[in-house]
């Protein structure tokens, strides 16, 4: 009896409302192809290629099973050429590239995952085939032959043209075919390291009959409908490789400002060189114009100086290339700096003792860089006690230098220091060095003081909070005051404002909005440029930031039913200081509970013993220190999960009169048991389209406990064809309304379990479900005439679809290259179940009619086949309906009745032709029950098989059992 029930138990899962365990599935994906494919073929590892011409739409999709809805993910692996493929990847079911690139060849994944199992992948080869144009270079040799009075001229024409396939190359002299040994004094040949790529054609010891126009033809065999590229390469007595001139000086000296003019011209050179100009600075400025050969560049600026070439190419021999060079005068970056006494270990400067005073800029040209010293606006000659020297420019450039030997009071004053360039145009700079007494102890005078820092008491260290502002100092003293840098000095960081350094003119360092990441050591330094040639100082500055604690967790929802515990943990991740912590639990700003944290204790715990109606709503737990708060938030709900809609439904669309349709909806529900239990879902409905669509909701009561991964079904009725709708489905608990869920329900050909009526126009993927079969030579091809590139294959195929429509779809077979005569393409149906009328056994197995529409229009049409497939069968049988031949160019329709006596598929298959005219489409297929009223006088009648349906098999089992009990 317990084997009875179960096998009526699995008969009950045919009942409408069943409910089944355990639909929860890991992914499974399948990539399948539309766009302008040349050709997709298999590859090992059950891995596709797919060819597509350079400029075409690439068009992959993503088909996914498995429960929850996994989530789809297209990534991408660099091909020949590496690129970024849209930062990686792609969040959605179908993969869509327009006038594809070949650098975006590549191989593509499709990753789905749902949380079960490991995520699936598939991938597929992506393979864009191109030809440019071909390329003609020439180069010549000459030679002295050995034990000989003549010259030998030979001449080398190489061919080079990028393409994917690879290319083959022909070599014509005029309207005569070039081959290797046509020829004695012709040679054609590949280079070994540019094996594929290149055709080189040698002329061996010049004849007169040489000098001819050459034509290099590259060709990829017409693969993807790529018709072959040529060039013309006209050889003469005269044909030589380019020289020109340029008609400027090198280099070229200017100010800032004015428009330079580079003239080049060709001096040489058959076929006649094409100029241009390229740039040290690897592109010419955006404001230069180039005419003629001639470069301007006007205004120029110190940026746009460099070294600027001319190229001159004709394809024969090697480039010529002439460069000169821009200098932009300038002057900049003055600065002066004090050397004490080298004598005397003493950083003072002091009366009666040597000083130097060095001052430094840079400039452009530097032979041009001129310096004089002035003292108190008088000019200065050198003299005894006053050396103007220039120091070496290879060991200090644009430096010059007074030394005051034997300092004395008259020498007090201000001395300056002037910069200019020869031959005028660019501005002085000019530096101002001040030097004054200050009365010490007796026969000593300081009027420089090396600088000295220090740390004000109490400013180190710093406390401070986060968000404050703060301000670090150093006392800076010296004559002059130098200027402070600041920087990091416990770690490689920058400083507050991003740089390495900080300069401060006044010794302090000012932080806006300190943050935590800014604690540390900071060091504050004096300038090495602050008028001392001397060691810089330095001190540190110790800087505290305290901030309120960090938790964890910061938002976060707990779901729970009535009369049930709800324990609530919020843990300290970080805090400064972290010595203090108190904490408080409320409920809506209602204080529930406070106190302090334990030692070494970094959480706190508030728990519900028995959830009421009165416990829903938001519980908050601050974390307090003394420099603020840090806040948990919990969300206590008795909201349900939100319904997983079942996409793997078996045929959920069906059809029992002209205008409406019907869909079966199914869903799990997540976490059930995770809140009270689910009385009743809220259903709304509203077709697609307008957004403010009024949605049509009623109430789908539940009885019973839903466990989880149990199935629900319930059945749309009176949708409108051909219109979608939109789901959405909400769950209801004592609490009120859960999380919703929504999905798109689209019309398309249903495919019934029990065969009654099916039609397919192909007008939406996935196409009714066909697929293609994976053992053939090719595949059919899914196009509408307003998409359909019709340029490769004129005279074949159709101008619309059976109804006429340029934008409707059907499928064909594309027969262009590399297609062959005997390649098959086989589109395969469904499986639909036969309905048998007596439940023990067929005897008179069910008869339906095939129907679909059919164009063969082209010289070279092959033949069109429709086969049928039964369950259990490896290989179809004979086909039940066949036609070879040119029909004419338009739509005809085939009718044919078959009888299959189990489950069973049915089978286009498309037989090339001997030529590429033989484009075979075919639309509307339909499938209905009964035999054909108006047969086609090419149909062929089927045998009846004698395998039973697996259902009857089941039947046939309970009514074994039921007399072996009796």
């Amino acid at each position: 009896m317990d084997l009875i029930a179960c096998v009526l138990g699995l008969l009950a899962l045919f009942v409408e409302g069943v409910r089944c365990q355990g639909v929860y599935a890991a992914p499974s994906v399948r990539i399948v192809h539309s766009g302008h494919a040349c050709n997709v073929e298999e590859e090992r590892h059950t891995e596709r290629v797919y060819t597509i011409r350079e400029g075409e739409t690439l068009e992959l999709t993503c088909l996914v099973t498995g429960h929850p809805r996994p989530q789809i993910r297209w990534t991408k692996t660099a091909g020949s050429v590496s690129d970024r493929f849209q930062d990686s990847s792609v969040f959605n079911e179908t993969l869509h590239i327009s006038k594809i690139l070949r650098t975006q060849g590549g191989r593509y994944y499709c990753k789905a995952e749902n949380g079960l199992g490991s995520p699936a992948i598939k991938s597929i080869r992506v393979d864009v085939y191109y030809l440019d144009d071909p390329v003609v270079t020439v180069h010549q040799s000459i030679g002295e032959a050995k034990e000989q009075f003549y010259y030998e001229r030979t001449v080398f024409l190489r061919c080079v043209a990028n393409s994917n396939p690879p290319v083959r190359y022909s070599w014509h002299r005029g309207r005569e075919v070039l081959s290797q040994g046509s020829d004695k004094g012709v040679e054609i040949y590949e280079p070994f390291f540019t094996q594929g790529e290149t055709k080189i054609l040698k002329l061996k010891n010049l004849r007169p009959q040489d000098y001819a126009n050459y034509s290099c033809i590259a060709s990829v065999r017409n693969v993807c409908g790529i018709p072959d590229r040529s060039v013309i390469f006209r050889l003469t007595n005269k044909t030589a490789s380019p020289s020109i001139k340029l008609l400027v000086e090198d280099p070229i000296v200017v100010n800032p400002g004015q428009t330079v003019s580079l003239v080049c011209i060709t001096t040489g050179g058959e076929p006649a060189p094409a100029l241009h100009w390229i740039s040290s600075n690897d592109s010419l400025p955006s404001r230069s114009v180039v005419k003629d050969g001639t470069l301007t560049l006007p205004a120029i600026t110190s940026d746009e100086a460099g070294v600027y070439s001319c190229v001159a190419s004709n394809n024969v021999g090697n480039p010529a290339k002439k460069s000169t060079a821009i200098v932009v005068r300038a002057l900049k970056k003055g600065r002066f700096w004090i050397t004490p006494d080298p004598y005397h270990n003493d950083d003072n400067i002091q009366i009666g003792r040597e000083v130097k005073i060095s001052c430094q800029v840079e400039a452009t040209p530097p032979e041009e860089l001129t310096f004089s010293w002035l003292k108190n606006g008088r000019a200065l000659r050198s003299s005894e006690r006053m050396v103007i020297t220039q120091t070496d420019p290879d060991i200090s450039p644009g430096t010059t230098n007074l030394d005051i030997i034997d300092l004395k009071f008259t020498d007090f004053g201000t001395y300056t220091c002037v910069a200019a360039l020869r031959g005028g145009g660019i501005p002085e700079i000019s530096i101002d060095v001040n030097i004054s007494s200050t009365t010490v102890p007796p026969l000593f005078f300081s009027f420089l003081v090396p600088p000295n820092l220090t740390v004000p008491r109490g400013k180190s260290p710093l406390v401070a909070r986060e968000g404050d502002t703060v301000e670090l100092e150093c006392l800076v003293s010296g004559k002059p005051k130098p200027i402070i840098l600041w920087s990091r000095a416990d770690k490689e960081a920058p400083m507050p404002d991003g740089a390495m350094q900080t300069e401060s003119y006044d010794g302090a360092l000012r932080v806006v909005n300190v943050s935590r990441d800014m604690t540390g050591s900071y060091r504050c330094q004096t300038s090495q440029y602050n008028g001392f040639n001397v060691k810089p100082r330095e001190a540190i500055v110790e800087l505290i930031v305290q901030y309120p604690p960090t938790v964890e967790p910061v938002a976060m929802e707990m779901r729970q039913g009535l009369g049930r515990p709800v324990v609530m943990t919020c843990r300290v991740l970080r805090a400064h200081p972290s010595r203090v912590l108190r904490f408080e639990w409320l409920l809506s700003n209602r204080l529930l509970h406070a106190g302090a944290f334990a030692d070494q204790r970094d959480e706190t715990e508030y728990t519900i013993r028995s959830l009421s109606r009165d416990g829903w709503g938001e519980y908050t737990c601050n974390v307090i220190n003394e420099a603020g708060a840090g806040k948990c938030t919990f969300q206590v709900t008795g909201k349900a999960f939100a319904p997983e809609f079942y996409y793997d439904t078996y045929s959920p669309l069906w059809q029992n009169r002209p205008r409406v349709y019907g869909f079966k909806l199914q869903w799990t529900q997540m976490n059930p048991a995770a809140v009270d239990r689910i009385v009743a879902y809220r259903l709304g409905i509203r077709q697609t389209g307008p957004p403010d669509g009024r949605w049509w909701e009623q109430e789908i009561p539940v009885l019973e406990i839903i466990d989880k991964g149990e199935l629900i079904t319930h059945n749309l009725t009176e949708l409108i064809k051909p219109e979608s709708y939109e789901v959405r489905l909400t769950p209801i608990t004592r609490f009120g309304e859960g999380d919703s869920t929504i999905r798109i329900v689209t019309y398309s050909a249903p495919i019934n379990p029990h065969l009654r009526e099916f039609q397919c126009s192909f007008e939406e993927e996935p196409i009714c479900m066909f697929t293609q079969d994976k053992n053939d030579e090719f595949d059919w091809t899914r196009h509408s005439a307003a998409t359909r590139d019709t340029k490769y294959t004129p005279n074949t195929g159709p101008s619309g679809d059976r109804s006429g429509s340029k934008q409707g779809f059907y499928m064909y077979i594309e027969t262009s290259r590399p297609r062959k005569e005997g390649d098959q393409a086989r589109l395969v149906s469904p499986f639909f179940n036969v309905a048998p009328k007596n439940p023990y056994g067929i005897t008179n197995p069910p008869a339906y009619c095939l129907g679909f529409y059919f164009h063969m229009y082209g010289k070279h049409i092959g033949t069109l086949n429709a086969l049928l497939k039964q369950k259990g069968q490896t290989t179809s049988e004979g086909p039940v309906w066949s036609l070879t031949g040119n029909q004419g160019d338009r739509w005809r329709q085939a009718k044919v009745s078959i009888h299959p006596t189990a489950s069973f598929q049915v089978v286009l298959e498309g037989i090339r032709g001997p030529g590429i005219e033989g484009d075979i489409a075919i639309d509307d297929v339909t499938l209905e029950e009964g035999e054909c009223r108006d047969l086609q006088p090419n149909s062929r009648s089927t045998a009846p098989p004698t395998l039973a349906h697996i259902w009857l098999l089941c039947v046939t089992l309970v009514v074994t059992l039921l007399e072996g009990q009796r």
